[in-house]
């Protein structure tokens, strides 16, 4: 059984606007659930980054007031200043007692594999996290992936081959690709393209003929157009 958080939360007074609440080192959330009213809430801010920081989005945590009541809840969202980073508002989640979970976990790669250390291999992490299915006071933070497995290339570690933890069932096909090795390939440099001379002199000669016919029409427009002017002068004498 994994032992879970504890966050202490006050109910909120919605008369207290959201900023001034933040400048007392507490933030505005809310909790709901199936079965559960939404009911708005105020969590200190250090202690919420601790949990949040410990638990992430995949782990249970308990809610408990004044009164001692306690909800086991998931950290569902959380609205984030965009300069900062620091958390503004919370959405906590209540499981509904007796059902189990299924929610992704992230997957924790360790060990060293004789493939990628021996033999020069790349190791491929094919999944970054993995559905699994359990009791809320059951669910692990993470799922260790040990790659010592992972001894010659092109070995893989399939889903069905991670150990879990006592209480958890995965949700995925067990035949799926978790992680795998595969042969490092040399980059091979290509050739830079030569470039033709030929036909970069061969254009530039087109050019220059097309220039010079040009050239040559307009100093043939050029007499045509002299006698013309000749002829009206005498034509005003």
């Amino acid at each position: 059984m994994v032992r879970m958080l504890s966050l202490p939360i006050e109910k909120r007074d919605m008369k207290v606007k959201s900023e001034a609440l933040r400048k007392t080192g507490r933030i505005p959330a809310i909790y709901y659930g199936p079965k559960e009213v939404s009911t708005a809430i105020t969590v200190g801010t250090i202690e919420f980054k601790k949990a949040w920081k410990k638990a992430g989005e995949s782990s249970v945590i308990i809610l408990k007031d004044a009164s001692g009541t306690e909800h086991e809840v998931l950290i569902y969202d959380v609205d984030t200043h965009p300069l900062s980073g620091e958390p503004l508002h919370a959405d906590f989640y209540v499981i509904e007692k007796g059902k189990k979970l299924q929610i992704a976990v992230p997957l924790v790669f360790s060990g060293i594999s004789p493939a990628v250390k021996d033999k020069g291999a790349i190791l491929v992490k094919v999944m970054r996290e993995i559905k699994i299915e359990a009791a809320p006071r059951d669910l692990p933070r993470e799922i260790i992936v040990d790659i010592s497995k992972l001894v010659e290339l092109n070995d893989s570690i399939h889903a069905g081959d991670i150990a879990l933890p006592s209480g958890v069932e995965l949700k995925v096909p067990a035949t799926e690709v978790v992680a795998s090795v595969a042969e490092a390939k040399e980059e091979v440099e290509e050739a830079p393209t030569p470039i033709d001379m030929s036909s970069i002199e061969v254009e530039a000669k087109g050019k220059e003929a097309k220039e010079g016919a040009a050239a040559a029409e307009g100093d043939a427009a050029a007499g045509d157009k002299k006698p013309a002017e000749g002829k009206k002068g005498s034509d005003k004498k």
